[in-house]
């Protein structure tokens, strides 16, 4: 074998359409863009979306739904991930070490999915009421950051 010798398998390398070469060629004239109408011309292009004067699909359908500009996006770790990793003491950085918690966004947020059978203090922006329910239940602590005390 050499590499000199190397070549595609049959069919997999197709020349391109040359337009415009004259007659003969048999795309020559009008370079295959028919005769007149709108895509014929120079300079041509078509919106995104444009059905010909036709009311595009995007404007047809109804506006849905409200995004709210002022939402946090919490990272999420369920208790049944906690139960899995080494160690009792948790928080943000922890978990990021860990790899478990990639972006940290606004906080950490604990959710009670899952069984949690040892004794765990974390630490985080919020807890679900079931989870704070499990991690006391197993003899542990679930401190909030940042709340202030009343």
């Amino acid at each position: 074998m050499n590499l000199s010798g190397l070549k595609p398998p049959a069919g997999q390398k197709k020349d391109r359409k040359r337009i415009g070469r004259g007659m003969g060629s048999g795309h020559g004239k009008t370079s295959t863009r028919g005769h007149k109408g709108q895509h014929a011309g120079t300079g041509f292009s078509l919106m995104r979306g444009f059905e010909g004067g036709q009311m595009p699909l995007h404007r047809r359908l109804p506006k849905r739904g409200f995004t709210n500009i002022f939402k946090k996006q919490y990272a999420i770790v369920n208790l049944g991930r906690l139960e899995k990793l080494e160690g009792d003491t948790f928080n943000l950085d922890r978990l990021v070490e860990l790899g478990v918690v990639k972006k940290s966004g606004e906080g950490l947020k604990i959710l009670g999915t899952g069984q949690l059978t040892r004794k765990i203090t974390v630490e985080a922006h919020q807890f679900s009421k079931s989870a704070v329910e499990k991690i006391q239940k197993a003899g542990g602590t679930a401190q909030v950051i940042g709340a202030t005390a009343e």
